[in-house]
């Protein structure tokens, strides 16, 4: 089963549309400074088409976002308790736009991970705990040299 192919522009515009809305009401600033700087990297990595580092950028960037994104709304989400009758649903279409972006950036790092691959990436982490633990149970020169010997 082949992955369908999602541009990259359309990833940054959709999460840029959702973030506007998200910060209409109870955001704070810090929450559209950290995903307006992940999607200007976004940008970049549309510019720049065969650039793999934009790619990378963008991918780590969102991954963070989404720590972020959860935080702030575990501190910032009770402030709904404090809006008039008539703010109030403003902040639920701000809170659910901002819930979505959220819901939507583990998809979205699949395909910029997709992308990131398409371009030549290749970040593979291994953890090789087998020459990890072969390496401790080696004795060097310096460790033989004070078996034989007794104290």
């Amino acid at each position: 089963m082949e992955i369908p192919a999602i541009n990259l522009k359309a990833i940054v515009l959709v999460h840029w549309l959702l973030t506007v809305w998200g910060c209409m009401a109870w955001l704070p600033t810090s929450f559209a400074w950290g995903n307006f700087s992940v999607l200007a990297v976004g940008v970049w990595a549309i510019a720049h088409r065969d650039s793999i580092d934009a790619v990378l950028m963008f991918l780590i960037g969102m991954a963070v976002t989404i720590l972020t994104d959860i935080i702030h709304f575990g501190i910032y989400y009770s402030l709904s308790e404090l809006a008039s009758e008539k703010g109030r649903d403003v902040f639920r279409f701000s809170a659910g736009m901002a819930i979505l972006s959220l819901l939507l950036k583990p998809a979205s790092c699949f395909f910029v991970y997709q992308m990131y691959r398409e371009r030549g990436g290749d970040y593979n982490v291994n953890f090789d705990l087998e020459t990890s633990v072969d390496s401790r149970c080696t004795t060097d020169s310096a460790d033989s040299a004070f078996i034989g010997r007794r104290y």
